[in-house]
This record gives C-alpha cells, structure tokens and sequence, in this order.
C-alpha cells in the first residue's frame, strides 16, 4: 500500500480521536459547571386561549412558591419526576422540563383541547378532549363547546380515560366533523340523543331538529342538509317543519309542523355539492 495513504488515514484517524477527545472533555466542564449552578428562577409556557390549568396551578405542581427548587442545585433537580407529576394532571396533554446553564428551569406545558361537554343519563357532566379521551371539567374555565345531552349512558370516573359506548364514540366525531367546518359550526348549537339512542341536532336559526342517527356517513348526510337548506327551506320557511331527517343516504326527508305529512327530496340530486360547506355557492339549480 502507498505510504503516503497510510500516512494520511493514521492522521485522518488521530484527527477522529483528538476531536473526539475535545468533545468529551468540553462535555465533562459543561456538566461539572451545571453541577455547581443553582436553580435561579421556575419560568413556565403554557401557549393557547384555553386555561383549563394557569402558571399558579403548574406552581403549586411543582412546589415552587416553597422554594423547594429554587437555589436548588441544578444536577439535584429530578426533571423527569416534575414532568410526571404535570402529566399526571387531567388538563395536560403534554409537559417538558429543561435547565438553561444560567440557572433557569424551563417549563412548556401543552392542555389539552376540548371539543364537546357530555352531559349523561346519570347527571354526570364531562369534556371529550380533540383526541377522544374524557377530562372532568374545570373550576378555572368553562370551554365554549357543542354540548350533549339526553339518553348518553357514557360513564365518566373523574379521571382521563377513552370512550366505551357507541353513541359516545358518534357523538365524538360528529363534534368533530362540525367543529372543522365553519358553517355547521356556526349553525349547530347542540348535540341531543333521544329514546331511540339516535343522534339528534339542536340548530341556531330555525325550529326544527335534525336527525342524523349516528355518525356514519358524516360528509354525505351534511351535504345532503344543506340541499334541503338550500332548495326546500327558503321556498318552505324556515319554521314549516319540525324534523328534518337526514339518516338516511338516499333522501331528506322534512316532517311538517302542522300535518306531520313528509316531504322529501332525492339525495343523489345533491351530489354535484361540494363537501366543504364553508365554500358552497347559493346556487341551487343542481336539485330539480
């Protein structure tokens, strides 16, 4: 082999080991001037509008106010036993602790973001978090969200757990389906599950129900209302019928106040819609 190419990978190679030397050793001063650092100060994030939990509340988690952290030496200072301990409140999804060489730890902590209010059978009243899971409600704030109510056997056990019951489970992602669209989020005030364990919707504007059953086949029932919005309810008044019925794929079909005769229309005449609701025209030609 060329000498001069051993030569050049045996300085190549101490070039490596030097480096990696330096690191080690730049590593072992960092830590052993962290290991003389004292906790400074507790600074805690916790971005987002909803304060379901508020510095005061991860302060008292964390027991800074006894100043049992502060001039603490940094290297002392368990940061997976605090993250544990945030974790373990229902209203965080998420914690993360961390130390700055200047002395200050670092607290970022994430809520969790609520979509319904279930209100059940058995008087028991509890949020679905935007994952599915049950969180009890919160002394600190009240989240502006659907609320469901009526025959919902759900059960809720005061900590964070997933939904058991179907109608649970559609309720879910119905909220789901009408928080992400801006127009049924306008327009659907409240969520209603009746004898028949069917999913029914409280409206804002205009007296009738809507009956969706469950949460099977979402964009086409919705797609389907808003036909009969578009088509039936201006030439109709918005106060002529007492249900609209939307279960069903093939047809809506509207129960009058007055005579409780039904008047339907063919869904698969609104099938040219477009699925986003927030984007529909006002053109209703494509039902005939």
């Amino acid at each position: 082999m060329n000498k001069k190419l051993i030569w050049k990978r045996l300085l190549v190679g101490f070039a490596w080991v030097f480096c990696l030397g330096g690191l080690i050793a730049l590593m072992s001063f960092i830590e052993a001037k962290k290991a003389a650092v004292l906790c400074t100060a507790v600074k805690v994030n916790i971005p987002g509008s909803q304060y379901f939990i508020d510095k005061q509340e991860v302060d008292q988690i964390l027991q800074t106010s006894s100043h049992t952290l502060i001039g603490r030496k940094l290297e002392n200072i368990n940061i997976q036993d605090l993250e544990n301990k945030l974790r373990a409140n229902p209203f965080i999804e998420f914690a993360k602790v961390y130390t700055e060489m200047n002395g200050v730890l670092r607290v970022e902590v994430s809520q969790r973001q609520p979509i319904l209010r279930i209100m059940n059978h058995y008087d028991m009243d509890f949020y679905v978090d935007q994952h599915g899971l049950k969180i009890p409600l919160s002394s600190n704030f009240t989240a502006r969200v659907l609320v469901a109510n009526g025959f919902i056997e759900e059960l809720f056990t005061n900590h964070v757990d997933s939904l058991h019951t179907k109608v649970a489970k559609d309720l879910f992602l119905t909220a789901d389906f009408i928080r992400k669209d801006s127009l049924w989020d306008a327009q659907i005030a409240q969520l209603y599950v009746n004898k028949d364990r069917e999913i029914e919707l409280i409206p804002r504007v205009g007296n009738q129900r809507i009956l969706i059953g469950n949460a099977d086949s979402l964009s086409v029932k919705f797609t389907n209302l808003l036909a009969f919005y578009k088509k039936v309810l201006p030439q109709a008044g918005w106060n002529k019928y007492s249900m609209i019925n939307v279960k069903y794929s093939g047809q809506v079909v509207g129960i009058k106040n007055e005579n409780m005769k039904a008047d339907s229309i063919k869904a698969s005449k609104a099938t040219n819609l477009k699925p986003d609701s927030a984007k529909m025209t006002n053109d209703t030609s494509q039902i005939n």
